[in-house]
């Protein structure tokens, strides 16, 4: 009986320092309501490694609001060292970090890998009296505040999409009439209940809703025509924007423990259940990880604060 035991210590023990077959349980902090994209990502990535066996289990937290940066202070402050604790995040909240003054930020956390980037679209209920981006534009230009554009958080990818659109057509972008939403699920129902003019978002959010004639897509931010969607730029708006979208690591992990989860992610991102989710929700794959993905984060916080002065956006 003690060997047996003894026996049993030493295959947990091996277990816990990371032999060949050991799986580990995941815990992911999804800053953001359900139903939107970093909910998608997070629980279309856990579930690429679950098929995979790359994994035992996942167990989510979905905190939502200020554009990430509650769940993001909520894992600086409870994650710390946690080889185990991952958290689903993107350019919005580079721009939640800067909008909102956060006293947290992207340099506390341990950057992992950048997964993928989505084109913006924007939409208006099928029964909208803005059958083109033109008529929409010239509303817009017409009076600004009369024109409400809903979309994600308050300086996050919609918003300053639309701010490009505004400075691109002559508008200010202080006037925009931006409502953000909390999570895609909020921001589907204002649409297709008409309360709000146009909404924007990344492709697949509202994939559903295009396709079952629900809504109807005016332009895309990509530079070419992506599902049969046009491009702003070929509508002679000027304005191409794509937004990113990655994972990260708790505060205070060893080189070692980061590549671990480095290569657990690059893993699920080659199982097939990821390819079919990249091709389901139209999402390209930009894989960058370790190093070359904290590199990339500095350069585009840079990126996006020069953005957000130039359009006013900042409180």
């Amino acid at each position: 009986m003690h060997a047996l035991r003894r026996l049993f210590a030493c295959a947990a023990l091996a277990l816990g320092a990371g032999a060949v077959g050991a799986q580990p349980a995941l815990k992911m902090m999804i800053p953001a309501n359900p139903g939107g994209g970093w909910d998608q990502t997070g629980r279309n990535l856990a579930a690429a490694m679950q098929s995979g066996k790359l994994v035992s289990g996942v167990q989510f937290d979905n905190k939502g609001g200020a554009a990430g940066t509650i769940g993001l202070a909520q894992f600086v402050n409870s994650a710390k060292g946690d080889p185990n604790a991952v958290m689903i995040g993107g350019m919005v909240m580079v721009g939640g970090i800067i909008l909102n003054k956060s006293p947290v930020n992207l340099s506390q956390v341990t950057p992992i890998a950048r997964l993928t980037s989505e084109w913006e679209v924007i939409v208006v209920p099928a029964n909208s009296p803005h059958k083109t981006l033109a008529d929409l534009l010239k509303a817009f230009k017409e009076n600004p505040g009369k024109v409400s554009w809903g979309g994600g958080s308050a300086g996050g990818t919609d918003h300053i999409l639309i701010g490009l659109i505004a400075k691109e057509v002559g508008v200010e972008p202080a006037k925009i009439n931006y409502v953000p939403f909390k999570g895609g699920g909020e921001a589907i129902a204002a649409i297709l209940g008409g309360h709000v003019t146009a909404g924007v978002s990344g492709l697949g959010e509202f994939a559903e809703q295009i396709k079952a004639g629900k809504m109807r897509a005016l332009a895309q931010s990509g530079p070419h025509k992506e599902q049969n969607i046009p491009s702003l730029k070929e509508q002679k708006i000027n304005v191409e924007l794509g937004n990113w979208r990655g994972i990260f690591g708790a505060p205070g992990l060893t080189a070692q423990q980061r590549d671990a989860l480095v290569k657990l992610v690059k893993s699920a991102t080659e199982t097939p259940a990821w390819k079919q989710t990249l091709e389901k929700l139209d999402w390209t794959p930009v894989f960058l990880g370790g190093d070359d993905y904290k590199k990339f984060l500095d350069e585009d916080t840079k990126r996006i604060q020069t953005i957000m002065d130039s359009l006013g956006l900042k409180k």
